[in-house]
């Protein structure tokens, strides 16, 4: 059974999916262009955080950072590799979707890399769409921007 909770991100599972992710990341984009939080930042107040479970295994994580004005930006989102393709990152999304209007976000931003096709599509089929760089953000061949209204 998969199960999206909200859970506290400074534990051992979260660290290594966090550094697998971050090895990824890292074999695909320059240094600069990896715009990653860490344990430390997860932990902020307006940050929430994700985790699903497979079984009691994690299998995925994503934080919803909440911002002023109703913005909200999504950062971490991360599905286990032998777990992709299973609807993780799907119901992940929606779990996340559905706290952020909760907490009255009307609008989630992002920001991913262009070579992480399996992220882009997800995105895309969820209703994310391309939009200019945000926030601190500058434009950069190895980012794409999205939003999506909620």
């Amino acid at each position: 059974m998969l199960l999206i909770i909200r859970e506290h991100p400074d534990q051992p599972e979260v660290r290594a999916m966090l550094a697998q992710s971050d090895a990824f990341s890292a074999a695909l984009y320059p240094p600069e262009d990896n715009h990653r939080i860490d344990v430390d930042a997860l932990l902020a107040p307006a940050v929430r955080f994700f985790v699903a479970r497979l079984n009691q295994r994690m299998v995925g994580c994503g934080a919803l950072v909440l911002q002023a004005d109703g913005q909200a930006e999504l950062k971490r989102m991360i599905v286990d590799a032998d777990s992709r393709g299973q609807g993780v990152g799907r119901a992940l999304m929606a779990a996340i979707e559905v706290a952020a209007a909760q907490e009255g976000v009307r609008s989630i931003r992002l920001e991913t890399g262009p070579k992480s096709q399996a992220a882009l599509w997800l995105y895309r089929s969820s209703g994310y769409r391309e939009r200019a760089a945000f926030g601190a953000y500058q434009p950069s061949p190895s980012s794409v921007f999205m939003q999506k209204d909620i």
